[in-house]
């Protein structure tokens, strides 16, 4: 039984300081929250609940009725001054749950919720903005929700206006606004109440890229000031360049806090732990058969090191073959075939790092009957130490496609020092003296 769940469920605004918890803007203790999968039995356990409270008779919550799960489940963390914390998840994790409980539009059914100071939430586009309001009426409407005076907002309304950018818009109804401009107006309001906390759920992945750019910046200035906040975010590399704390969520519970880093790392071993490959470095895939083939099937990929043995992480700059075993079928005209791949970085912006196809090289590769296997041959792997991803095709031509597998998983590794690069260079030094005259 957790201790937690004994508790009444509570938020509580404002906290008096001590000195050991002078510093400490937000404490979540214990929180737990539940919802129920049908509709008619949620409506019913609404009013049931409603009318315990109001009769003053103490519901089990720490049980779970016929159709109800936790989307949370004893969550527990705090957030001091000057602190940036970013949740951590796959969809369904309860990061937003969460974020709505410490912004007080739901209440959680146990554990405790403390707050010191003045919360910001951005947790949708537009910022709970009327849509029918201009920008101008809205900016003032949400501001003064925040709890800032109309002479405040009068100070401040050009300061929103300059960074929202959404120019002589300003006095159309919100509701003409594309998601871009809402959610710039919505992340320029909240930052210009000076929030002690702010709540920010995936609305900076919205807007053009130096807009991006320049919230980020923003973010880092207000950090600086004192301003804490809380940050959901599906881009690993937003979460490991702004945040300094972590917190990982797996079906409403807590599965690690700590350094960002550490617990990315933990977050995508799980999140890749599973389905066809069995260990980061190689994947076996079995035969679709002759009869569901296009006439050749990739069995297996790997690497291969420079005395051809089969590794399971590449070294960067070393000498490195992407290997993969294919079975073909002897009733297939297929006597060549072209193969491309894409790799990407786990944890990066999710572009593509690497692109190669034999198509556009203009080398196409023989192809027997039976299991053999194609290789292409990489002198120095130029990828940095990292967790990659890669889509494989072998394709008949440049559109058709005979096979291919969407996700083959690796680590790249180092034995050299790389600081500040985003690729492996490989190189000479040397020391070149010149004939006098």
């Amino acid at each position: 039984m957790v201790k937690a769940v004994e508790r009444e469920p509570t938020i509580t605004p404002t906290v008096t300081p001590t000195e050991d918890k002078a510093d400490v803007v937000l404490s979540v203790q214990g929180v737990s929250k539940k919802f129920c999968r049908d509709l008619k039995r949620s409506l019913f356990y609404g009013v049931r609940d409603i009318a315990s409270e109001i009769v003053g008779v103490k519901g089990g919550s720490q049980n779970l009725r016929p159709q109800e799960f936790w989307a949370l489940k004893d969550v527990n963390f705090q957030l001091r001054r000057g602190e940036s914390l970013g949740l951590i998840g796959k969809n369904g994790s309860g990061k937003s749950t969460l974020l709505r409980i410490i912004a007080g539009l739901i209440r959680p059914d146990a554990g405790i919720v403390e707050i010191n100071g003045r919360v910001a939430p951005l947790i949708a586009l537009g910022a709970g903005f009327n849509p029918i309001l201009t920008g101008r009426e809205n900016i003032y409407a949400n501001m003064s929700i925040l709890g800032l005076s109309k002479q405040e907002i009068d100070r401040r309304f050009n300061d929103v206006l300059e960074f929202a950018e959404i120019g002589e818009a300003i006095d159309a109804p919100v509701q003409s606004y594309s998601s871009g401009m809402a959610a710039r107006l919505g992340f320029a309001s909240a930052i210009h109440t000076e929030p002690e906390i702010l709540l920010i759920d995936e609305v900076l992945a919205v807007g053009d890229i130096r807009f991006r750019a320049k919230c980020h910046r923003r973010l880092q200035e207000l950090r600086r000031q004192g301003t804490s906040f809380i940050l959901v975010s599906h881009q690993p590399q937003l979460i490991l360049n702004v945040c300094t704390q972590a917190v990982y969520l797996l079906k409403g519970e807590m599965m690690g806090s700590g350094e960002p880093s550490a617990i990315m790392n933990q977050y995508e071993e799980d999140l890749f732990s599973t389905g066809k490959q069995d260990k980061l470095g190689a994947v076996f895939i079995d035969s679709k058969g002759e009869g569901k083939s296009l006439g050749i099937d990739i069995i297996s990929i790997f690497f291969r090191d420079s005395k051809g043995k089969i590794i399971e992480s590449p070294l960067t700059g070393e000498s490195v073959s992407l290997c993969i075993n294919y079975k073909a079928y002897e009733n297939r005209e297929i006597d060549k075939v072209y193969v491309s791949f894409a790799i990407q970085e786990i944890g990066g912006e999710g572009n593509v790092v690497l692109r190669l196809s034999s198509f556009d090289d203009g080398e196409p590769l023989d192809v027997l009957p039976g299991r053999h296997e194609l290789q292409v041959h990489l002198p120095n792997f130029a990828l940095r130490p990292g967790l990659y991803t890669m889509q494989i095709y072998i394709k008949k031509d440049s559109l058709y496609t005979l096979d291919f597998f969407e996700s083959f998983r690796f680590v790249v590794k180092t034995n050299r020092t790389m600081v500040q690069c985003l690729f492996y260079q490989p190189r000479t030094w040397s020391s070149v003296k010149k004939s006098d005259g």
